[in-house]
């Protein structure tokens, strides 16, 4: 029997290389992380960091010249591992859903939306076309889309970006999953969308008790709707822990760093240089030893290019030897 106080997703070991050119990039590095049902666990960096292909590889969908190795993937209980493709296929959409960063590539041009939707319920649920029409128009309601029966009919390239990715969550829904996987889902929205689908998500989590992993580069983002965080930096996670407790006392210098560059609202000087982090990620062609962010930190030493063992205060995790070395303020202590 299935505990359900257990983690919905649990992952511990995950590493990914690309091979390319002969070469071999070790772009995820023994990350680790769970989530909880009914909560939120947001994965931040910069691009490159390893955060989508992080995410795609919980649903082995990773490109062809990446090689997944992973010493746990357990989702609701069940070891994922040992799925056969048939198996996994099934998962894919109904228990498991993922929005992708792009709405435009990721639904098809030449079908309507109510194919769209009505065939993901129709491939996982033994239900009729009558019924998957019902399910695809309550959901579009759902999520904001108004003239929904007329939306139903249209193809992808007839709406807006919003609306396609309403479209996207809709989708998403359509066979009542346990766990949603959203990547960047607002990147390329303006501020107004992308405040109102947030709220929409948040909803929808409430209302499904689902949980969610939302990736963003964003930390504005993330403190609406975070309950757990992961920072991750050149395919390794450097900081995670309850996003409060991360957001308002950040003790690894990237995750200060970051959050020092969030430009603050009526104490930025216009004209002025905006805050940043001098220097460029390491190259991951070659396995790191010690701090990726070495390099590239004001209070490194020449003992953090050895072997690092997390500091781990409560449920706080740090990779780092001089936690809170580095002496900057967040926006988040400032506005307090």
């Amino acid at each position: 029997m299935k505990n359900a106080l257990s983690p919905l997703l649990q992952v511990d070991g995950l590493c990914i290389d690309i091979h390319a050119g002969g070469r071999t990039k070790h772009v995820v590095r023994d990350v680790g992380f769970s989530v909880e049902r009914g909560k939120t666990l947001c994965i931040v960096g910069e691009s490159g960091c390893g955060k989508s292909l992080t995410a795609l590889s919980v649903l082995d969908l990773l490109p062809v010249a990446a090689e997944r190795r992973v010493r746990q993937l357990r989702f609701a209980g069940e070891d994922m591992i040992t799925l056969n493709a048939s198996a996994l296929s099934r998962l894919r959409g109904a228990r498991i859903a993922m929005i992708f960063q792009d709405p435009m590539t990721s639904l098809n041009p030449v079908f309507t939306v109510g194919t769209q939707l009505t065939d993901v319920l129709r491939q996982h649920r033994p239900v009729g076309q009558r019924e998957a029409w019902e399910r695809a128009l309550y959901l579009l309601q759902r999520v904001g889309i108004t003239n929904a029966e007329d939306r139903l009919r249209q193809y992808p390239f007839e709406l807006s970006g919003g609306l396609r990715q309403r479209v996207m969550i809709a989708m998403a829904l359509m066979c009542g999953p346990e766990l949603l996987i959203a990547d960047e889902p607002t990147t390329a929205l303006d501020v107004t969308v992308q405040a109102e689908l947030l709220e929409l998500l948040q909803g929808i989590q409430r209302e499904f008790g689902l949980g969610m992993v939302f990736i963003t580069h964003d930390l504005g983002l993330v403190s609406k709707i975070a309950d757990d965080l992961i920072v991750m930096y050149a395919g390794d996670i450097v900081e995670s822990g309850p996003a409060q407790a991360v957001l308002n006392a950040p003790r690894h210098p990237y995750t200060q760093m970051l959050l020092h560059c969030i430009p603050r609202p009526g104490s930025t000087r216009a004209k002025s240089s905006l805050p940043s982090i001098v220097g460029t990620v390491p190259s991951l062609d070659a396995p790191i030893r010690g701090c990726a962010f070495a390099n590239r930190c004001p209070v490194a030493e020449e003992r953090c290019g050895e072997p690092l063992a997390a500091v781990i205060e409560g449920e706080h995790r740090c990779l780092c030897i001089k936690p809170g070395a580095l002496r900057t303020s967040t926006p988040m202590q400032e506005a307090a």
